[in-house]
């Protein structure tokens, strides 16, 4: 593995997948930034690697184009993040998640299948989410052997990528892995989010919406742990698997909110509870062991250490 074609590594979490690999790795590897550079994406996210990889701006659905990068920059391994991923878009422009979300990742490994051949060993490491199981009641957690039960046209989308690798690897034989991620926050993340959208409202002395009653419950998983999951991914993942990677931090939404708002010493008068969200999941809540046992990986950062690290970046934005 020499050179690595990275989708969506403008945005927020492949950008800090970039600097990761960069910082960790040096000059070992090429990096190809493969971006299309929609409302999310930022090259400013990509300073601490300025210098250190190529840009391609493109859209992934673009067969023609997916092609023609993977044989002009040698790519030897894909990784995955583009997608559109925001759940309330989702339900405002379902169609734009299927569009991009499937055909995108089906385009996107047709290509690769046309490039390798069949049977070829060149890695892809498909970036997923845990919602792809749908939700979860007071107690369990999701596993990778469980059926996928999507509940919204976002997590929906994800589960028919996943599929679609899947097919790739059984059908043709290709050296695919899924991830399957919880809630991601730190540096970088559009403030459509919920903690950086907290932040800035709080910073600000305005009020914070908050959805329902604040109870729905996330697994917290601070970015660079993930990314380093991700690595781990590439470099031992097994083919034809699928890992979960959680950051074994639960908290509901409303303790993420106590949180930043604890943090910045402002008053929690500034919640506001708004009408929930349409099929709104309740709980998400990852069981890593198979990473941990298999690969050697495990999240190194509890949601305490990893909010005053975020809060810390955005001030000094």
């Amino acid at each position: 593995m020499k050179n690595i074609l990275v989708t969506g590594g403008a945005g927020f979490i492949g950008s800090n997948f970039v600097n990761h690999m960069v910082e960790k790795y040096g000059d070992k590897y090429t990096y190809v930034v493969y971006d299309k550079m929609t409302y999310a994406a930022d090259m400013a996210n990509l300073e601490l690697s300025k210098g250190k990889y190529e840009f391609v701006k493109a859209d992934i659905c673009d067969l023609e184009k997916d092609v023609e990068t993977l044989k002009k920059y040698n790519i030897d391994a894909v990784v995955h993040f583009a997608a559109e991923s925001h759940v309330d878009n989702s339900i405002k422009r379902p169609l734009t998640f299927t569009e991009n979300n499937v055909m995108g990742t089906h385009a996107l490994i047709e290509a690769c299948r046309q490039v390798w051949g069949e049977g070829s060993e060149n890695k892809f490491v498909n970036v997923s989410t845990d919602e792809v199981y749908g939700t979860l009641g007071d107690n369990g957690y999701f596993v990778e052997t469980l059926p996928l039960a999507p509940n919204s046209p976002y997590s929906a989308s994800k589960a028919g990528s996943d599929l679609i690798v899947r097919a790739y690897c059984e059908t043709f034989k290709m050296n695919v892995c899924v991830t399957r991620c919880s809630n991601n926050y730190g540096p970088n993340q559009h403030e459509e989010k919920l903690i950086p959208l907290m932040i800035k409202k709080a910073r600000a002395g305005e009020k914070l919406p908050v959805y329902g009653t604040g109870n729905n419950v996330r697994d917290w998983l601070y970015v660079l742990d993930h990314c380093i999951a991700i690595d781990t991914v590439l470099q031992k993942g097994v083919k034809g698997e699928i890992y979960n990677i959680g950051g074994n931090n639960e908290k509901a939404n409303l303790e993420v909110v106590k949180l930043i708002l604890k943090t910045l010493g402002k008053s929690e008068d500034l919640i506001t509870f708004v009408e929930d969200r349409k099929g709104h999941d309740f709980r998400y809540a990852i069981d890593s062991t198979k990473i941990k046992n298999e690969l050697g990986w495990e999240p190194s950062l509890t949601v305490e250490e990893g909010m005053a690290k975020t809060i810390a970046w955005y001030a000094n934005k």
